[in-house]
């Protein structure tokens, strides 16, 4: 039997199989965001009590160290990720009994006669063993005998020679088909290499791209239209050349719903690339999106959008920054879209308007700050609630994070808006340069005890805003993707 103690005190005893994780699915149910929906499994086998990660996220750790799979015995503590939750643990030793002997069979007279009279009359199997495969030059057997001794050795030779083609055959048949399958594995994880690298130079392009843009504007030069132009067509090129790997990995034809795909798709958008793609990153998706289902604050906030006209210069203003339009989701979560919104007194000021500036940001930005500043009130003559104003700052002051370290990861500079992308940066500088390894979900899984709660579900909150945003109707939404004009 196994005891388990919960993080809460509760005792469990298990005598079967059972999973732990954050689904309710799981028979240890653990809601706490360094646990995985599907974490680990504990089971019985050879007379054990073992512990298997279920390739979770922030992996399991007993006695400090991080296991893939341990034997269970005794009393210890397993604790799901570096610093996540604890469960003590206690083994109940199984004292096996040795089996009692079973007392001699008592044999009647005739039983004992019986079985001798059978043996004098029933020569046992050694005795024709020896009478006709013994050896050659014994001098006893006779011409009959030897005849069966040789059409036994012929017949055996026959089926050695037989039986060693056929285990030839099935070696040479398992060299082959491994062979083959080790090919094609090797040339699969050469392709999604490949793919890798073209879609991080794709994005790197993307940024230099934004920068040019910049410098263009700045000079005013035939020369620096040219570089654009330039990189755009090689932009282009590379995208036909990472469609061609996905559509040759098959990404997205294999067994993917239709709601899995749009998450894949919408990260692509914003600069995560869908091969590389954690296992936990859809389930995460998926439990963000079942809160948005929860309430009507998405199709309220969309009607209003559509009622105010607030759509198109959106899009209008992230296109012009180069920006995925999906950003469009941001002042969504930041202020429901509400031009008039004041946030809580913070030290860094009261932030204001539809795109939540904080006082030095706006003006950094161009806005001018109104003189009700420090109170939590609309100020009419705060440029923080100029729809117009402030929402072409925004798309100026997402570009600048989408071209620091962020690398165009659009995750982000979501974490960047929120949290702030000094503090954001410091964290990604200590990543390598390569892109792939600078990412959301790097930063949460080295960093998670740094990101704030918040941070975490704020920049969930807009990715799934926007998978919804897709094709609402099946998501269980009843409004039209507002940016379907724009795609």
């Amino acid at each position: 039997m196994l005891d388990i103690a919960l993080p809460n005190g509760t005792h469990l005893e298990f005598t079967r199989n059972v999973t732990i994780g954050r689904h309710s699915d799981c028979e240890i149910c653990i809601r706490e965001e360094m646990v995985s929906r599907y974490h680990a499994d504990l089971f019985w086998e050879n007379g054990q009590w073992w512990i298997k990660d279920r390739q979770s996220a922030n992996g399991i750790f007993i006695d400090g160290q991080r296991i893939e799979r341990a034997v269970l015995f005794g009393t210890g503590q397993i604790r799901l990720g570096a610093s996540g939750p604890a469960l003590a643990f206690e083994v109940e030793t199984v004292v096996v009994e040795p089996p009692i002997a079973a007392p001699p069979p008592a044999f009647h007279q005739a039983d004992s006669l019986s079985t001798e009279r059978t043996q004098i009359e029933r020569p046992d199997l050694d005795h024709y063993k020896d009478h006709y495969f013994g050896k050659d030059g014994d001098g006893t057997a006779g011409e009959h005998t030897m005849m069966v001794r040789r059409a036994y050795a012929e017949v055996r030779k026959k089926q050695r020679i037989t039986y060693g083609l056929i285990i030839g055959l099935v070696v040479m048949l398992a060299i082959v088909t491994g062979s083959v399958a080790w090919y094609k594995h090797s040339q699969i994880l050469e392709q999604r290499k490949l793919a890798a690298e073209v879609f991080y130079t794709m994005r790197a392009l993307e940024i230099d791209l934004i920068k040019l843009r910049v410098d263009a504007e700045q000079r005013k030069s035939e020369a620096a239209k040219a570089q654009i132009e330039a990189a755009k067509l090689r932009k282009k090129k590379l995208e036909e050349s990472y469609d061609r790997y996905v559509n040759s990995l098959d990404i997205y034809s294999r067994g993917l719903s239709e709601k899995e795909k749009i998450i894949m798709r919408v990260a692509h958008r914003f600069g995560e690339c869908e091969i590389n793609m954690p296992d936990d990153f859809v389930d995460e998706v998926t439990d963000y999106i079942e809160k948005w289902q929860s309430s009507k604050r998405l199709s309220r906030v969309i009607q209003r959008a559509e009622r105010q006209g607030y759509i198109q210069p959106i899009v209008d203003a992230l296109t012009e920054e180069d920006l995925p339009i999906q950003f469009f989701y941001l002042p969504v979560q930041e202020s429901n879209l509400n031009h008039e919104a004041v946030g809580p007194p913070t030290r860094f000021g009261i932030a204001k308007g539809m795109w939540q500036f904080i006082p030095t940001t706006a003006e950094q930005y161009g806005l001018r700050v109104g003189p009700l500043q420090d109170e939590a009130v609309v100020d009419l003559l705060d440029e923080r609630h100029d729809f117009e104003k402030s929402t072409l700052a925004a798309a100026r002051y997402l570009r600048d994070i989408y071209t620091t370290d962020a690398q165009a990861s659009g995750l982000l500079v979501m974490a960047s808006y929120n949290w702030g992308e000094r503090r954001v940066i410091k964290l990604i500088k200590t990543f390598p340069e390569d892109p792939r390894e600078r990412n959301f979900w790097k930063l949460i899984t080295k960093y998670r005890d740094k990101v704030p709660d918040e941070t975490y579900d704020y920049v969930f909150s807009i990715f799934t805003a926007a998978v919804i945003g897709e094709n609402p109707h099946l998501f269980g939404f009843d409004f039209d993707n507002p940016l379907a004009s724009a795609e």
